[in-house]
């Protein structure tokens, strides 16, 4: 039978447990600001009855108070923690494709392509009508400096993004080793905890809230399931196995965990990259993270596709072995002199395999379309590695099929070498107004990186150039960071040819030159099948969509992270209003208990003081 006084035992787990309740329902309240943190629930359970050696069997001893658990879903954190990637995809390509569109406005505070263009041409028509004076010539050559000009900034406008991208993406992927240390620090410490048979919520939040951070730079997967006692399977052991995965690999595994790297690439892809490129490898494996993989998603891979996009147009071919230091190249796709992108020293992929190439030469048919590409190699292959690679796959790069700065780029070489090397053309028949020829030079020509020679265009070898000679035949070299005007009209502009040499008796005012020049912006097919003028609008047409389709999913995935936040804020989210009513109901339960034990008091004071022996 029960103790006289088991009333009062009673009575004080009621107020124990409501003691509990009331602290729990003050901690959610004091956090109902904090991010991350996770609504916290007291669970009670009737204490076990004990038995009673009377008709009714057993009596109730009171409340128990199991455990203090945060209140959480783990299927929309799983759908909250999916969405996050393309959130962050979306909203770090959107941030930098306006910064590259900023690039090419054209308005009237900013003067952009067009205006600059049409002015060039303008001066042109006025050369027309005053071939001879030395000042109008100098007019016209100072606003085709500035289309050389806008072009130079604009590449390294460009180029600075490209920097950019690059060391945020070594700043996120330590942001990632961080996050992964910490994981698996939590995860050491909330097992040491709940081996003793607590819970710990706190550090649980800490752990979810780095979760949040992680899925918006790369999609992540969580799994966490019991360790299982091997000598008694039924009986819990408190402690977890907490796996975080990203890309499909594993990042975290319980208190292990792996880092990663960033690498210098010692080639580069494309030829306007800039020096110094990061590849990400596993820090112990050194294998590759593909962060740029169309598989991927988050902001490391919006930032790849920022930095190394070339809309899937990189180099790619059917290898064929000359011998152990040549590969030629046949259906190679770029058939196209101007819209050669590869660098001048690279590397070829072949089967899995890269080969270090140091340049190349290139053939091409009747047309001048190219047919056939000869890399010469760094190091001979062998015998074995001749006949494997024989009739495969050949590329530079990977295709990424994102217009990002190689994009860009590329583009702008493309529409500078049809452009000059028309008008060059055009100029190489001329006169200058002393009565010289004007073949030898290139009115718009190119400066060598190294050596700061100007290249000469135009050579006999055009159609099988040696692209690591000092000066270019073809226009490879060319591109929109070194495209400027020779030096040999900026410093004496009576050298400018502004008519036919087979015209000169008809004097300097002759202009049929000067007219097969203007042709060149609104009548000649020189850019994606449109003129001069049509440039800009490609390349905004480009931009425009692109930015618009990440504006477009930019927003989609916000108002779905909106949803996937509500439903995770309705289960996990402190409600003041419920805490209140909790304050309350919690409150009344432990007067009741506090009332119960004076009752029991008075009832003890009764028996004792009252009731005789």
């Amino acid at each position: 039978m029960p103790s006289t006084f088991f009333g009062l035992t009673i009575a004080s787990s009621g107020l124990s447990a409501y003691q509990i309740a009331l602290n729990t329902t003050a901690n959610n309240i004091s956090n109902v600001q904090t991010d991350g943190y996770s609504r916290q629930e007291a669970n009670r359970v009737a204490s076990a009855a004990i038995r009673a050696h009377a008709k009714y069997g057993s009596m109730g001893s009171g409340v128990t108070t199991t455990s203090i658990k945060q209140v959480r879903n783990a299927y929309y954190d799983a759908k909250y923690w999916y969405n996050q990637s393309s959130v962050g995809l979306y909203e770090t390509r959107l941030n930098y494709l306006q910064q590259i569109e900023n690039h090419f406005i054209d308005n009237d505070s900013v003067k952009g392509f067009s205006t600059i263009l049409n002015t060039m041409f303008n001066d042109l028509d006025t050369l027309k009508n005053n071939a001879g004076d030395v000042s109008t010539r100098q007019q016209f050559i100072g606003s085709a400096q500035n289309l050389t000009t806008f072009f130079n900034s604009v590449s390294a406008g460009l180029s600075e993004i490209q920097s950019n991208v690059n060391e945020e993406i070594k700043s996120t992927v330590q942001q990632i080793n961080a996050i992964a240390e910490k994981i698996a620090s939590l995860n050491h410490q909330i097992n040491v905890i709940e081996v003793q048979g607590g819970y710990a919520n706190e550090l649980r939040d800490e752990r979810a809230l780095l979760i949040d951070q992680l899925s918006e730079i790369v999609p992540t997967e969580v799994s966490e399931v019991p360790v299982i006692n091997t000598h008694n399977p039924e009986t819990p052991t408190g402690a977890n196995y907490y796996t975080v995965i990203i890309g499909g690999q594993v990042l975290v595994d319980t208190e292990e965990y792996e880092s990663l790297t960033c690498v210098a690439r010692e080639n580069k892809v494309n030829q306007s990259d800039i020096e110094g490129l990061y590849d990400i490898v596993w820090s112990k494996t050194g294998n590759t993270f593909a962060a740029g993989a169309n598989s991927m998603s988050g902001s490391l891979k919006a930032l790849f596709d920022i930095r190394d996009g070339n809309n899937g147009e990189n180099f790619t071919g059917s290898a064929k072995v000359v011998d152990s230091r040549h590969i030629q190249v046949v259906s190679p796709s770029i058939t196209a002199m101007e819209a050669m992108s590869m660098p001048e020293e690279g590397l070829l992929t072949i089967y899995g395999k890269n080969y270090k190439y140091t340049g190349f030469t290139f053939e091409t048919d009747a047309e001048g379309n190219i047919t056939s590409y000869t890399f010469e190699l760094e190091d001979a292959m062998s015998q074995q590695d001749r006949l494997k690679v024989d009739g495969m796959k050949v590329s530079i790069g990977s295709s990424v099929a994102s217009m990002g700065i190689p994009y860009y780029m590329a583009q702008m070489n493309q529409f500078l070498r049809s452009f000059c090397s028309k008008f060059n053309d055009i100029m190489l028949q001329g006169e200058d107004l002393n009565g010289n020829l004007t073949n030898d030079y290139s009115f718009f020509t190119g400066t060598h990186t190294v050596t700061g020679e100007e290249f000469v265009f135009g050579g006999s070898d055009i159609t099988y150039g040696t692209v690591t000679d000092s000066t270019a035949s073809t226009y490879y070299k060319l591109t929109a960071a070194n495209i400027c005007i020779s030096t040999v009209c900026a410093k004496d502009p009576a050298r400018l040819g502004a008519q036919y040499a087979s015209e000169t008796d008809d004097g300097v005012d002759n202009y049929a030159l000067i007219e097969d020049l203007a042709e060149l912006k609104s009548n000649t097919v020189l850019f994606r099948g449109g003129n001069a003028e049509s440039f800009l609008k490609c390349m905004i047409s480009d931009i425009s969509i692109d930015t618009q389709e990440s504006k477009i999913f930019e927003k989609n995935y916000l108002n779905v992270q909106a949803t996937l936040e509500t439903q995770r804020m309705s289960v996990s989210g402190v409600d003041e209003d419920e805490e209140a009513l909790n304050l309350i109901k919690f409150q009344n339960a432990y007067n009741l208990s506090s009332k119960m034990v004076s009752v029991m008091a008075e009832i003890y004071q009764k028996l004792i003081e009252e009731t005789g022996v």
